[in-house]
């Protein structure tokens, strides 16, 4: 199954929305996050996979990709980990996608507990500037 979500990641002074895709398919269990993301970023597995579980929810067996788009725009900071989690939920079909036009930022701890990130107001802008109206 497929899923979207709505981020954005700061740079510098400025911020970027980033549209989280995630797909959950059959085949031998994998989690790869792919479109240009940095140590964090790629850390955040970890994150998610014990946030799903630990909040009662299942992590899916099989593969899942997450790609974050636009995929020439490095991604760094662990703002998009509540993003790529809701992605993943939706997609193996254990919450209903509600919000499409939400931008969605935060940390996760490993318990589900949701995090305060940095660039939050440079995350505002943007958001308004793309037409979005929920964060």
């Amino acid at each position: 199954m497929y899923a979207r979500t709505l981020s954005a990641v700061v740079l510098g002074m400025d911020a970027e929305t980033v549209d989280v895709q995630c797909d959950s398919a059959n085949g031998l269990p994998a989690f790869q996050v792919v479109g240009l993301p940095e140590k964090e970023v790629t850390e955040s597995r970890d994150r998610i996979r014990s946030a799903i579980r630990n909040m009662g929810y299942r992590f899916p067996a099989g593969r899942i990709t997450a790609n974050l788009a636009p995929a020439d725009v490095r991604k760094e900071g662990v703002g998009l980990d509540l993003a790529i989690a809701l992605a993943i939920l939706i997609a193996s079909q254990q919450l209903k996608p509600e919000h499409p036009d939400w931008l969605w930022l935060g940390e996760l701890g490993l318990n589900g507990e949701l995090r305060a990130v940095r660039g939050v107001l440079a995350v505002a802008l943007a958001a308004r500037e793309h037409g979005h109206r929920s964060l």
